[in-house]
């Protein structure tokens, strides 16, 4: 029998078994990350601000996530699927996604499309499947008013109607080449009037909670990477 850090092994076979298991989660974690990321990276170099955003929007909604959640496979499937939102935009014609001014009916239908394509561009990834529903479902409202598929409620998987909050709070605190970034107050006013129609009430609840943190990130920017790919000591 052996003991470490207060843990018994019937073996130093198991022991080791154990650790060389832990570094093997490590090791493909940080390999996934690196994957997304470059997803990213790829589109931001169509997009130049959506590489900043994702993160952001990821980070942040990794807050809201860890008051639903403390198990951290969930957790890092919620970063995967915000981090990833918007990898469908890939597929958008540069016509579109890069056109100066506003779109025709024609051209927004194309844009709607993006939740689909970024769906079919990871589903067939094992390690993205519950991210995959983040990215499938990330423009649907609470009271059914979204697209693809105008789902209402909780029918909307849960780190989608965290996401959606985090989306609008970054994209009305962001500069946009059209206008000035608005101030953390003026967002949460807007995230309150639109809780039980755009947004689940729980997950506004939730924006309220984490408050004081949410505003701090947002007024710096903050793209830090969450704590959630360490394991513990075996």
């Amino acid at each position: 029998m052996l003991v470490r850090n207060g843990k018994v092994f019937c073996c130093e076979g198991c022991f080791l078994g154990k650790l060389a298991d832990k570094n093997y989660k490590q090791e493909r974690d940080v390999t996934y990350l690196a994957l997304a990321e470059s997803l990213i990276t790829a589109l931001d170099a169509r997009e130049h601000e959506t590489g900043l955003h994702s993160k952001r929007v990821a980070c942040h909604t990794h807050v809201l996530a860890r008051r639903f959640t403390s198990d951290n496979e969930q957790l890092r499937q919620i970063y995967w699927g915000a981090l990833l939102h918007d990898i469908g935009k890939i597929a958008i014609p540069d016509t579109i996604l890069l056109k100066n001014g506003p779109l025709t009916e024609k051209e927004w239908f194309v844009m709607r499309s993006h939740p689909q394509r970024g769906y079919e561009i990871v589903a067939e990834v094992s390690f993205l499947q519950e991210a995959s529903q983040i990215i499938l479902y990330h423009e649907e409202r609470y009271d059914g008013e979204g697209y693809p598929e105008g789902l209402v409620g909780e029918s909307i998987p849960w780190g989608a109607r965290l996401f959606s909050v985090i989306d609008t709070l970054d994209a009305i605190t962001s500069d946009r080449p059209y206008r000035e970034g608005k101030s953390f107050d003026e967002a949460k006013e807007e995230i309150i009037s639109q809780s039980n129609r755009q947004f689940d009430p729980q997950a506004v609840e939730a924006f309220l909670a984490e408050e004081t943190v949410l505003r701090e990130m947002a007024e710096m920017k903050c793209i830090a990477q969450p704590d959630i790919w360490e394991y513990g000591e075996t």
